[in-house]
């Protein structure tokens, strides 16, 4: 075999490894194209965001060659001993030779962030985004490794088939995979979920709704309350409105550009819960209003868990949803309002309505003195 032989090198890096597991010397020897590296649970590196150590490469600046090989074992002896006297310094690591354009999983990540907030405004909507729509499906990914197909795919077939998990987990780590020009088509993996695959849930009545209210002790929570019902906002948009509107008693609230889908108007399906639950004199809870979206979203709803409501946050907006559609409110402009495209709208809400719902639209579409009536035949009425 010659020194270059692959299938050698293999085995030279092989016993490597293996003396120095057989020493209890917590470093790896690893061949990355044709470069070595040490891998090693180390401290973070200086200015890193993180407290605590983690799996780590370092860059030796060798090629992977048998005399790379023997001077990467005495560097893993070396680092091994700093580490078990708990004297690691970063300093004359980060001072080796760099390597040609190979970064890991996480600096890959950092990258990409860079460049997401770089093509768009930084504000709470975008910041959720990022931390629901790809932090989330980053953190599935193996940090310390290279990205590849493999560990993409790998992260993706551990989630649940035709979920919402899966989804956006296929549109996350594509994206990451078309910023690192790396080729690989998820579109087979992402499966078929949608509104329509979500469960109905089973909404509160409205009387059930004011009832609440009014058991509620907290005057502000109570507003809170009030707000999500009344308009069907998001959790976190209670938080994102023009207070000082509202105080005025404008009925008609109005919705940041920080919310979720950006500023948007809202009417009041029932006008006089506006009078009634005395909305206009706005009592916000003690809450941070610098969060992000989401994290404000959980403050609503785990103040919901913790007081025993008996039904979740979000079953007020859904409520206010199917309302919209027994009042006669025209689809795209319920749609407008609630911040939805009008397919996601009525593909999500027309089939929650059940028999009583039904019921309700035809009793208020009978009732309207100037709808169409029914044609008479002269000579043929009823004796």
């Amino acid at each position: 075999m010659t020194m270059t032989d692959p299938s050698s090198l293999d085995a030279v890096l092989a016993k490597i490894n293996h003396r120095l597991k057989t020493a209890q010397i917590g470093v790896r020897v690893e061949q990355i194209d044709n470069r070595v590296f040490l891998r090693a649970t180390l401290p973070p590196k200086p200015n890193s965001t993180k407290t605590k150590p983690y799996q780590q490469r370092i860059a030796l600046g060798l090629y992977a060659s048998h005399e790379g090989f023997k001077r990467a074992e005495a560097e893993a002896r070396l680092l091994g001993g700093l580490l078990a006297c708990k004297s690691f310094q970063w300093e004359p690591y980060l001072k080796l030779p760099k390597t040609d354009a190979v970064e890991t999983i996480e600096d890959l990540i950092q990258r990409f962030e860079k460049y997401y907030f770089q093509t768009r405004a930084r504000n709470h909507q975008s910041e959720t985004t990022w931390k629901i729509d790809y932090w989330q499906a980053f953190k599935k990914l193996p940090q310390a490794e290279i990205l590849n197909a493999e560990n993409i795919l790998k992260a993706v077939t551990a989630t649940a088939p035709d979920t919402k998990t899966r989804k956006r987990t296929c549109m996350a780590l594509g994206a990451l995979a078309r910023f690192a020009q790396i080729e690989i088509n998820l579109k087979p993996y992402a499966g078929k979920y949608g509104p329509r695959r979500v469960a109905p849930r089973d909404l509160p009545t409205d009387t059930a709704i004011a009832k609440v209210f009014y058991e509620i002790e907290s005057e502000s929570w109570r507003w809170v309350y009030g707000m999500l019902a009344t308009y069907g906002l998001r959790n976190h948009e209670v938080f994102r409105l023009d207070n000082a509107a509202i105080s005025r008693g404008d009925y008609i609230i109005n919705i940041s550009e920080n919310s979720k889908t950006g500023s948007r108007s809202v009417w009041p399906c029932y006008p006089e819960w506006f009078e009634e639950f005395e909305l206009e004199n706005v009592v916000l809870p003690e809450v941070d209003l610098n969060q992000s979206n989401a994290a404000l979203g959980h403050v609503v709803t785990n103040w919901f868990k913790r007081n025993s409501i008996p039904f979740a946050a979000y079953n007020l907006r859904h409520a206010w949803a199917i309302r919209t559609l027994i009042l006669g409110l025209d689809i795209s402009l319920a749609a407008q309002q609630m911040g939805h495209s009008v397919k996601t709208h009525s593909e999500l809400y027309h089939r929650w309505i059940s028999r009583q719902y039904h019921q309700r639209a035809f009793e208020v579409m009978a009732s309207k003195s100037e709808r169409l009536q029914a044609p008479r035949i002269l000579g043929h009425e009823k004796r």
